[in-house]
């Protein structure tokens, strides 16, 4: 079946657009004559394991009738209502048919599609598939019958956060208890139980059916399950997620998520605690060939009643931080951990937090998302300028020696590169080095402690909650990509004339000729369908540095430099 990559999340991205600065930085260096001949010599993610569904028993297994609900007669509801929950931040709306939520409004989030706040609930994959809170059992005609008979809820109408209601359902063989609590925040506390045949049943509280913000391929692209096993965080790309597989425990937490938002199973028993996967595909109206993957996922005690908290809400971390988790040794007390900033997440997370220098701090001033990628990409242009002067100098200085390294290397010709007297030319190259403080890698190793800025830098903006339907000028959501396509063409067209005012001394004009051309639109072809805050940092960085090395150019060193080169394409002219 043909998959979607997501443009602005999926990992394969990152990785492409790393083996393009590589590519690019290995191509000059093999540009080099004299290092290309005579130069010295120049842990992959935790893939979460998921273990087979335990071989449980045609019959559950027996537990004491205090842990469970006990059949006493009957307990059914009439007719289908609904009770509404509603606090600050979300209102959610239960229905007694399956005791599970209709719609997850949350207040502070918009929908653009639907010109209204965003709900959680995914309506066409939750109709086929499930809706949040309703009860995952491995057996499937139990399971449905869980999901349609009608409860008895404890409250109706309107309810206003703090507040408890409970769902219950009884008839000959079958007992179902659910205990919902509701605060000022984004957490519900979940209880349930369920005996079948005197039995207790592990029925999981499940999120089956992704996300409302989940409209089109890419975000359904997106969809993922992460869980922290002690202190380790697993995750689960879209792609290896198996539909009705179980993960042991203990967990604790663990969830089914897009890029924006996340729904928080966390166990009050981790130990005793299981998850099961669930991956469906259901109809891309706009492609049949190509159909949506709806991912979630139930989590619940494997062993009875199940006690736990949800967090169903968006990925933002100053309210993930605030989300307490049962601690342990060398883990972080909290759901920030949900939040992936990859492997540069070092650099990732201060250019999105710290102040001064962070893409936040920087909002407070401006109140403009787009404006705030402005004056952080200047900033970090203008730290980064030492790198380029030092790359320069090191051009210079090997240009200079040039000549020299080349009468050395004529001076041992004859010798093959086996020979063991090849080892004398490396001696007197590398005294010469020395000599004249020259570093064979220095003008292209600036060029590489740029890299982890840049994809950091790509991948804060790809998990940026901030950057979701934010508006600059034109674009209309800098998480999506141009709709005009006007910051991806100017990105390119600025790359080309960075190129070509950029010296390359020491460099072949007709193979500088063929780099100036061949990186920009490599870069251009991977740029044009990512978000449009990407290609503004980008193609914004870009022009200031044009700016800089068109100073650059006029200094000492920038007409030295020149003239070097010109001198050395009139004798390839000769």
């Amino acid at each position: 079946m043909p998959e979607y990559q997501n443009p602005q999340h999926e990992p394969g991205t990152e990785r492409r657009l790393l083996l393009v600065f590589l590519l690019t930085f290995v191509a000059i260096a093999l540009f080099q004559p004299f290092l290309k001949k005579y130069g010295p010599p120049p842990p992959s993610p935790k893939t979460a394991t998921q273990e087979t569904a335990p071989q449980l028993p045609t019959s559950p297994a027996e537990t004491p009738a205090s842990t469970a609900p006990s059949v006493v007669g009957t307990k059914q509801g009439s007719s289908e209502t609904e009770t509404i929950i509603e606090n600050d931040l979300y209102k959610i709306t239960f229905t007694n048919r399956g005791a599970q939520v209709k719609s997850w409004i949350l207040k502070k989030y918009d929908n653009e599609e639907q010109n209204g706040p965003l709900d959680l609930v995914n309506p066409s994959a939750a109709q086929k598939f499930g809706y949040p809170l309703s009860l995952w059992t491995y057996d499937e005609n139990l399971r449905n019958r869980l999901s349609t008979v009608l409860y008895v809820p404890s409250d109706q109408g309107h309810q206003t956060a703090p507040s408890t209601i409970t769902f219950e359902y009884a008839d000959t063989d079958l007992a179902v208890s659910k205990t919902f609590r509701f605060d000022h925040s984004y957490i519900v506390n979940v209880e349930t139980a369920v005996t079948y045949k005197r039995s207790s049943v592990a029925a999981f509280p499940a999120w089956p059916s992704g996300f409302g913000d989940q409209t089109n391929a890419p975000t359904y692209a997106a969809s993922r399950v992460d869980y922290q096993n002690n202190n380790n965080i697993e995750r689960v790309a879209l792609k290896k997620i198996v539909g009705g597989a179980t993960i042991g425990g203990p967990f604790q937490w663990a969830s089914p998520a897009d890029q924006y938002f996340a729904a928080v199973f966390m166990p009050d028993e981790p130990a005793a605690a299981a998850m099961v996967t669930l991956h469906n595909t259901m109809d891309n109206p706009q492609d049949a060939k190509r159909p949506f993957d709806v991912v979630g996922a139930a989590v619940g005690n494997l062993h009875g009643p199940t006690v736990e908290r949800l967090y169903a809400g968006p990925k933002d971390l100053d309210v993930l931080e605030a989300v307490a988790v049962p601690g342990i040794h060398g883990a972080e007390p909290d759901l920030r951990g949900l939040v992936d900033f990859g492997w540069w997440g070092l650099i990732a997370k201060p250019l999105l937090r710290w102040p001064y220098i962070g893409l936040r701090w920087w909002y407070r001033f401006v109140r403009n998302w787009g404006w705030a990628i402005v004056i952080q990409t200047f900033i970090i242009t203008l730290l980064l300028l030492p790198l380029r002067i030092t790359q320069m100098k090191s051009m210079l200085k090997m240009q200079r020696i040039a000549p020299q390294i080349k009468a050395v290397q004529e001076k041992y010709k004859k010798y093959s590169l086996k020979d063991p007297r090849k080892a004398a030319m490396n001696e007197e190259i590398s005294a010469l080095y020395k000599k004249e403080g020259v570093n064979p890698a220095g003008g292209c190793l600036p060029l590489l402690i740029q890299f982890p800025f840049l994809i950091a830098y790509y991948r804060m903006l790809g998990i940026a909650l901030e950057l979701r339907h934010a508006h600059w000028l034109w674009v209309h959501d800098l998480s999506a990509r141009d709709p005009y396509f006007i910051l991806p063409t100017f990105m390119l067209v600025s790359m080309l004339v960075t190129q070509r005012m950029t010296p390359q001394a020491g460099m072949d004009p007709a193979q500088q000729k063929m780099l100036t051309w061949t990186m920009p639109v490599v870069m251009g072809f991977i740029f044009y369908n990512l978000a449009a805050g990407l290609n503004l940092y980008y193609a914004l960085s870009n022009l200031i540095s044009i700016a800089q090395q068109a100073i650059m150019n006029r200094t000492k060193l920038g007409r030295e430099m020149r003239e070097m080169m010109e001198k050395r394409a009139r004798k390839k002219d000769k």
